[in-house]
């Protein structure tokens, strides 16, 4: 029996012997062996003994389990072990007791989502990943036993998302399918992962467009032409230079219109932090401009959820910041506009700020950004939240659009007039 200490590059680099199997014990956990066929699989196991019989305990597979991983798996049979519970017997009642109805994709999403994904992630992760996997993955395999679907099917609809031109998107599905696949080899519900070893189809790069004042303008005219709700809400974005999903769930309960502040709570925020938004006079005067459909949501045309179909809304704004483009220079065609996200807002507002001399550690602060301009050690010790330096920010960015937005009603008034 080789004695080896299990590293990741050995695990990697383990060879298939000729002819059976050959088991590698872990020097740095006793019992835990990595057992390599001559087929290629790799497999973790615990050896124990419980009423002095030696006893065999399957782990799961490599490199759905690393050897961190398969260290702490080890050790939580061997306390069950312990309490005097059999880990292996205990396993095959579990595995007795499933149906094919429990074996499906969707049964199994489902207790990912549930029991792992729920508990271990912040609420905007977890609603995220749920979002996706019910819009891009259960339509086509809900039903589907789950050890049924091949690499090849993965790829087919990871593709057909790349097609649909949302790239980044095939990224993120993929990342997730991966981080299910990964929890049900652990959990023993599928024996590989048809994930594993696959790369992400699209190398993402850092996104740097920020709108110029032109498109500034055309994008509150286009606005106010969509209106409610998504119109207030891009003004919003803009204004606040807080994330899409973060607008889009604010609640009337979290806004002091007196105090001038909305407050983020913990939950809702990207960094598992409260944070407070100051309201300039301009996102103050959109907020009082809303119609309020129940006490809850401040964006929802239900009063029970918030809006969605941001795409369809985006396309009409696209549209609307073209018509507004054409009648302001009077020309058939306009100027082009590069494409841009809601997302690029965020980075508008702060390269905005800094064209009006904001100091970057403030804006990092509006941002909500914890790894900033003070970062490290430095970090650890400046707790000063700059709630007046960030106020003053965002009055200075609100006044410095209002300002861009004003002398385009005249003009776009006289042009009209002129035609």
């Amino acid at each position: 029996m080789p004695t080896r200490k299990l590293t990741d590059l050995f695990v990697e680099r383990a060879k298939s012997p000729a002819r059976g199997r050959v088991e590698y014990f872990d020097a740095a956990f006793p019992g835990l062996a990595l057992r390599v066929t001559e087929n290629g699989g790799k497999s973790w196991c615990a050896f124990y003994r419980l009423k002095g019989r030696l006893r065999r305990f399957t782990i799961g597979r490599y490199p759905a389990i690393k050897p961190a991983q398969a260290r702490r798996e080890a050790a939580a049979a061997l306390e069950r072990v312990r309490g005097g519970v059999d880990p292996a017997e205990e396993k095959r009642a579990q595995r007795e007791m499933r149906t094919p109805e429990t074996d499906t994709f969707g049964a199994v999403a489902l207790d990912y989502l549930e029991r792992h994904h729920r508990k271990n992630s912040r609420k905007s992760t977890y609603l995220e990943a749920k979002r996706d996997i019910e819009r891009n993955v259960l339509p086509k395999w809900r039903g589907r036993p789950i050890a049924s679907i091949s690499r090849r099917e993965v790829l087919d609809l990871i593709d057909a998302i790349i097609a649909r031109g949302a790239e980044v998107q095939a990224n993120r599905t993929l990342a997730r399918l991966r981080a299910l696949f990964n929890w049900a080899v652990e959990k023993d519900r599928v024996a590989t992962s048809p994930v594993a070893r696959m790369k992400l189809p699209t190398q993402e790069q850092a996104r740097d467009r920020v709108l110029s004042d032109d498109e500034l303008r055309w994008l509150w005219q286009a606005s106010d032409e969509i209106g409610w709700p998504f119109g207030p809400l891009v003004k919003l974005l803009l204004l606040t230079a807080q994330r899409r999903d973060e607008v889009a769930g604010m609640e009337w309960s979290e806004i002091d219109l007196l105090k001038r502040v909305w407050t983020l709570p913990r939950h809702k925020a990207k960094n598992d932090r409260v944070h407070e938004v100051q309201l300039s006079d301009a996102a103050i005067e959109v907020l009082r401009s809303l119609p309020r459909i129940g006490d809850g949501l401040v964006f929802t045309t239900t009063g029970k959820t918030p809006i969605s179909g941001f795409s369809k809304a985006k396309r009409r704004l696209d549209a609307a910041m073209h018509k507004a483009n054409r009648v302001e220079l009077s020309t058939k065609k306009g100027a082009s506009i590069p494409g841009w996200t809601l997302h690029d807002l965020r980075r508008t507002a702060a390269t905005g700020m800094a064209k009006l001399k904001i100091s970057p550690h403030v804006t990092d602060k509006v941002l909500n950004h914890v790894s900033g301009t003070i970062s490290g050690v430095a970090a650890i010790y400046n707790r000063f939240e700059y709630l007046d330096e960030r106020r003053d920010a965002l009055d200075a960015w609100g006044r410095y659009l209002s300002d861009l937005i004003e002398p385009a009603t005249s003009t776009v008034v006289a042009i009209r007039s002129r035609s």
